[in-house]
C-alpha cells in the first residue's frame, strides 16, 4: 500500500515516505544515494547490494540458484560465480525466467521487511534504488518514484572514468536501457544530474522540502 495518510495532529510525526529511485547506468544514482544517507533522516537500500547479500553462501537466493542451476555455478569457496551465472542465464531465457519467478518474491519480501523496520525506527524516508522499479511496478507501491537523468555524454564519461568501461561495452549497455520517455512518464520527479552536483542537490533539497509541507 502507498503511505498516504498525513499526521492527524499538529506536532505529530508524519508517516515515513517510501521513495523508489531509478535511472540508467552512469546517471549518478550512487552519489545521490550517498548524499541522501549523509543528509536525510532515512534508510537507503540498494537492490544490487541486497541481491549480493542474499546470494552469499547459505543465503535464500544462493539456495534457489543452486537448486535450479546446479553446483557448477559455485566457485571453489562455495560462493556463486556471479559473472559465470549471468552469462549462463543470458544464453538461456527459460532458465532466467525460472530464476526470476522464484527469487523475486523473496527479494520483494526482504525489501518490505527492511522498509517496515525503517518505519518502526521512525525514519522520515526509505529510499529504494533499483534499475527495474518500473518493470516491477513499484510505482504502485512507493509514495513516489524518482528518475535520475543524465545526458549521454555525462553517462559515458562516468562509465569510462569511474568504471573503466570501453566504448563497445558502454554502447551495448545503453542500447539495452529503458527509453528516457518511459522513465519520465512513469516517475513523479526527475532529477537532472548532468552537470555540477550542487545543482543536483538544489533540485533534491527543494523537492524534499515540498514533501514535508
Amino acid at each position: 500500500m502507498k503511505h498516504t495518510e498525513n499526521a492527524k495532529h499538529a506536532g505529530e510525526r508524519c508517516e515515513m515516505k517510501y521513495i523508489g529511485i531509478t535511472g540508467g547506468v552512469g546517471s549518478g544514482k550512487s552519489r545521490i544515494l550517498s548524499w541522501l544517507e549523509d543528509t536525510c533522516d532515512c534508510r537507503v537500500l540498494r537492490s544490487d547490494d541486497l541481491a549480493r547479500e542474499m546470494m552469499r553462501k547459505g543465503g535464500s537466493l544462493w539456495q534457489i540458484y543452486r537448486n535450479i542451476l546446479g553446483d557448477g555455478i559455485l566457485d571453489p569457496d562455495g560462493e556463486i560465480d556471479r559473472p559465470g551465472t549471468a552469462a549462463l542465464l543470458f544464453r538461456d531465457p527459460g532458465l532466467l525466467d525460472e530464476v526470476n519467478r522464484q527469487t523475486h518474491p523473496l527479494v520483494s519480501r526482504e525489501i518490505a521487511e527492511r522498509r517496515d523496520a525503517a518505519e518502526r525506527e521512525g525514519k522520515a524516508f526509505f529510499f529504494l534504488e533499483s534499475a527495474v522499479l518500473i518493470e516491477e511496478k513499484y510505482n504502485e507501491i512507493c509514495d513516489e518514484l524518482w528518475y535520475v537523468y543524465a545526458d549521454e555524454n555525462s553517462r559515458r564519461w562516468r562509465l569510462k572514468q569511474q568504471r573503466g568501461y570501453t566504448d563497445e561495452r558502454i554502447d551495448a549497455m545503453l542500447k539495452n536501457q529503458q527509453d528516457d520517455s518511459v522513465f519520465r512518464r512513469v516517475c513523479d520527479f526527475t532529477i537532472d544530474n548532468s552537470g555540477d552536483f550542487s545543482e543536483t542537490v538544489r533540485q533534491i533539497s527543494g523537492h524534499l522540502q515540498g514533501m514535508k509541507q
